[in-house]
């Protein structure tokens, strides 16, 4: 007993005098504790909806008001249908709300109107809890303002998704995690395997330079990833039938500026590991939090409003969005301005930082 103590005493001691590992034991579970409880949510809540209003009568600004005050949309204003259209391409509506001219009046005078209802089902179940929500707000205002049951004629429009099919939405977005956790974990680990063996202090006694020894590591882990991605997009088509409305040559060189910044984060790993184990459990701790804010499971919409600026900082939400977004809606460019900015960014910030620490740290 006496040899088994000493020895798990000796196990306790390389723990706490490991910094990191000990980080990763008690502050790694905590944080992710905080934010995930807060991410990780399945109610739709605070759903951007534009309402286009053609009537401008009591009755159609009663019935924004309460899509408003039922907490389960973030109400604005749309003035044109083209305005609407644009929102929905661009994600930044998921619901259009079209109050035709006439409505007040024709519920007041014969207890019925039309009221159009436009969803952006991209999201495929989100998109029917939102459409589930928006016919009970209305079944409610037409209630209590005195039309008979069912008088509202709802007309819907589900748009990028008719179908409703979840694999849809889901497979661009598994894929683009598949392709993050391979480039990640590949290049952390590969250079941490350097650091074990001994031959990173060897490489630094030669004349390669910094530059051409990073881009020998990072380019075949680059091509690896880019050709697991490709072929991951022919198995979604030909397996799941995932539509691909948009310029795959777009995203495809998208996808190469994404592999960026998730190499250049493996690299940032390296800098902070002497191990592979450690190198993979930072790797996955790191890719816990990137999924469960990304989007890919639950509505970002949804999530509270610091959570949702803690999301803007993983770049797979940015990717994510890319990918549904050419493949789903046919986006161009122009429509995905501010996810290519943030990766853009991502890129020109972390690549230059991973190869300066990385160089400190094997100096």
């Amino acid at each position: 007993m006496r040899r088994i103590l000493v020895l798990a005493w000796a196990e306790v001691l390389h723990v706490v005098r490991d910094r990191a590992t000990l980080a990763q034991v008690l502050v790694v579970p905590v944080i992710q504790l905080i934010i995930l409880s807060n991410a990780a949510t399945f109610t739709v809540r605070d759903t951007p909806a534009l309402v286009i209003d053609h009537d401008h009568s009591a009755l159609s600004r009663r019935l924004t008001a309460d899509l408003a005050a039922s907490g389960r949309f973030a109400v604005s204003s749309a003035a044109s249908y083209q305005q609407a259209e644009e929102a929905l391409l661009s994600g930044g509506t998921t619901l259009v709300v079209t109050i035709p001219g006439g409505f007040g009046a024709s519920l007041a005078r014969t207890r019925a109107a039309a009221v159009q209802l436009t969803i952006n089902a991209e999201k495929g179940s989100a998109a029917m809890v939102v459409q589930g929500y928006a016919r009970a707000i209305l079944a409610q205002f037409t209630a209590q303002a005195g039309g008979a049951p069912g008088a509202i004629d709802v007309r819907e429009r589900a748009w990028f998704n008719p179908g409703f099919n979840y694999q849809h939405y889901m497979v661009p977005g598994i894929l683009v995690s598949l392709v993050t956790l391979i480039g990640t974990l590949l290049t952390a680990q590969n250079i941490a395997r350097e650091k074990e063996l001994g031959t990173l202090e060897q490489l630094n006694v030669t004349p390669i330079t910094r530059a051409q020894f990073i881009i020998a590591k990072l380019l075949p882990f680059w091509v690896l990833s880019m050709l697991i991605f490709a072929i991951g997009l022919g198995v979604g088509r030909a397996v799941f039938g995932i539509p691909m409305q948009g310029s795959l040559p777009l995203l495809c060189a998208i996808a190469g500026l994404y592999l960026l910044v998730a190499l250049a984060m493996g690299l940032l790993i390296s800098t902070i590991v002497d191990t592979q184990q450690q190198a993979m459990f930072v790797t996955f701790s790191i890719m816990m939090i990137y999924l469960l804010m990304s989007g890919l499971f639950t509505p970002i919409d949804s999530m509270p409003a610091w959570v949702q600026l803690l999301s803007d900082a993983t770049p797979i939400k940015h990717f994510v969005i890319v990918s549904r977004g050419i493949l789903m809606k046919g986006a161009g460019l122009a429509d995905l301005t501010r996810p290519l900015v943030f990766l853009a960014l991502f890129a020109a910030i972390m690549l230059p930082l991973a190869v300066l620490l990385h160089h400190k740290r094997s100096a």
